[in-house]
């Protein structure tokens, strides 16, 4: 009833737990059973390992969460030799989160990750481009589909590109990257914000603008994913603050074949389960057979 097929990988259900937000599965596991999951998204990686950034990382607002923690991350080759063998035993899907200030360094990571037991590699393209100043992958079109050609003729996996709500033009974004050759999308990262400390009198973050992600962001991540959706030929998985199970149908209405829970994690850990249940509830109610029965009904 709720398995779904991402570019040839099957999953239990719909639900993946958004990278950043469930490291790499182990904390979560203490708490329930994550095989029930359908996937999990790691902690983003980076070919070498990364400390993050300083100061305040987590800033609560009033409808959602800001982040600045920087890709903290053991690098791929940690990652593959510590991680991924705990990982696979969760039995869940694994989506390989793979960032990267260059275009070297996705193609590294990628390189690494093509003989692995991931099941998806899902690359992050809202970093900051070292090359072009910083600028995100994400931002422009042209520079997306440049490194996403790059990638797609090393990748050995299906290739699945998260974008960033940032970009100039986010459809036209997903098109390019489909051109390119990504096999999926997944749709959207967190948007830029800031916060200021008017005691302090200075912004909350050292690095002054952080990602916010959360409730607030919902109705706008559904209009984009809705978008995309009417524009691409390839699986899109959406998120952007999804808190229940009415949240994550509303995404697959729209057309997403799976979703991803990120900021609601840290207020209920098991919330993915009462997602899971809640889609499950609503299928039987209305005598819904298969998920592709309400996907993309919203035209």
């Amino acid at each position: 009833m709720l398995k779904v097929n991402i570019c040839g990988v099957e999953f239990k259900n719909p639900v993946i737990a958004a990278s950043g937000t469930f490291g790499f599965g182990q904390e979560y596991s203490q708490i329930y059973d994550v095989s029930k999951l359908g996937g999990i998204s790691t902690k983003g990686l980076t070919i070498n390992k990364k400390e993050g950034n300083d100061g305040i990382r987590i800033h609560e607002t009033s409808s959602g969460i800001m982040n600045s923690v920087g890709l903290q991350n053991p690098g791929v080759d940690d990652f593959i030799k510590y991680e991924l063998p705990k990982m696979t035993k969760l039995d869940t899907v694994i989506l390989g989160n793979l960032g990267g200030g260059t275009t070297e360094d996705y193609l590294k990571g990628i390189e690494k990750l093509n003989d692995t037991e991931v099941d998806i590699i899902e690359l992050n393209i809202s970093c900051p481009n070292v090359k072009e100043g910083g600028m995100a992958f994400g931002i422009k079109s042209k520079v997306a589909y440049d490194v996403v050609s790059e990638a797609r003729k090393v990748c050995k996996k299906p290739l699945m590109v998260k974008l960033s709500p940032n970009a100039e033009d986010i459809v036209g974004m997903a098109y390019k990257c489909c051109e390119a050759g990504a096999d999926s999308i997944s749709l959207v990262n967190t948007f830029k914000a800031m916060a200021i400390d008017i005691n302090k009198r200075k912004p909350v973050f050292n690095n002054v603008t952080a990602g916010l992600s959360g409730p607030a962001i919902k109705p706008i991540a559904l209009r984009m994913v809705y978008e995309v959706c009417k524009n691409v030929n390839v699986p899109v998985v959406g998120m952007g603050g999804i808190c229940n199970a009415e949240d994550a149908l509303e995404f697959i209405m729209v057309g997403a074949h799976a979703i991803q829970i990120g900021s609601a994690n840290f207020v209920k850990p098991d919330i993915c389960l009462d997602i899971i249940s809640g889609i499950e509830g609503y299928m039987k109610k209305e005598g819904i057979k298969d998920l592709s029965d309400i996907r993309g009904i919203i035209k």
